[in-house]
């Protein structure tokens, strides 16, 4: 094997510094919807992979100056999953992680729901699954219009795409040939009360995509490298937004949680919430 080959086949199979952003982020989950009597634990499993590519790399933003004018633009539209969020946050500088057990709790900025309001990085409160990508649809069509280089990027559930305000943003940004726009779905497959299949079912998910004028890349969410390789070549086609469905196990990470619907509300107290953090603790 060449010098070259070489490099590559390393480049594949190493663990990047992600991982360990995602594995910290799991484990602050687990002890904050704990502290906090919160609940959606397995919803932030299942993305944490995702936002630590973003945060790990991807995303330009600045903890030191989160409202400088040329960042990009980060929306968490499933804001349920808002404690992976300020676990990111926190991890990578925005505020004090001492912070992160106040989650959930009375007089707390750390809303269960995501709230931009004394929070550091956070773009927008969201929660009322849907308006997300609306939003923004407009941040990267106002940055277009400015001439700015901003990116969107929005990470949306699979349930959401339920709601008709998602293919109404869809068809807006395409329209716009907004490719300073990136929706990433976090295809976990269940969602309140059921599999995805069962309530609405979603597929030819990637043909719905593509037929309302989007470029589409497929991946498996839990693996950085190839999270990585898709995520940093925004924009991937000129003048189309791009949507990432992103593979992923609900409640990835603890194998009592994974593919169960249980978890969307459950809160993990007791020897539950020993086990979750135990086996997060065998994979560091």
């Amino acid at each position: 094997m060449d010098r070259n080959a070489a490099s590559a086949l390393r480049a594949r199979t190493e663990i990047p510094a992600s991982a360990e952003l995602a594995l910290r982020i799991r484990k602050h989950a687990v002890r904050m919807t704990n502290l906090g009597g919160s609940s959606h634990v397995g919803s932030v499993l299942s993305m944490a992979d995702i936002v630590a590519v973003l945060y790990g790399g991807v995303l330009r933003v600045d903890p030191a100056n989160p409202g400088r004018p040329d960042r990009d633009r980060f929306i968490l539209s499933k804001g349920h999953a808002g404690a992976g969020i300020y676990a990111a946050l926190a991890e990578t500088g925005f505020f004090s992680t001492d912070i992160l057990d106040k989650h959930c709790s009375d007089g707390s900025t750390l809303s269960g729901h995501v709230s931009h309001r004394g929070v550091p990085g956070v773009e927008l409160s969201t929660g009322s699954l849907g308006h997300g990508l609306s939003v923004g649809a407009g941040m990267a069509l106002g940055a277009k219009l400015d001439g700015r280089s901003n990116r969107a990027f929005v990470l949306m559930s699979d349930g959401e795409c339920d709601e008709g305000s998602t293919w109404e943003a869809a068809m807006f940004s395409s329209h716009h040939r907004l490719d300073n726009l990136v929706a990433i779905i976090d295809y976990n497959k269940i969602q309140s009360l059921a599999p995805v299949a069962d309530t609405l079912g979603l597929e030819p998910f990637a043909d719905k995509w593509k037929s309302f004028g989007w470029s589409v890349a497929e991946v498996d969410g839990h693996d950085h490298n190839s999270l990585y390789a898709i995520l940093s070549t925004v924009p991937r086609t000129s003048a189309k937004p791009t949507c990432v469905i992103a593979h992923t196990t609900k409640g990835k990470g603890v194998s009592f949680m994974e593919r169960s619907v249980l978890w969307h509300y459950r809160t993990p107290r007791g020897s539950e919430y020993d086990e979750a953090l135990n086996e997060l603790a065998s994979d560091s």
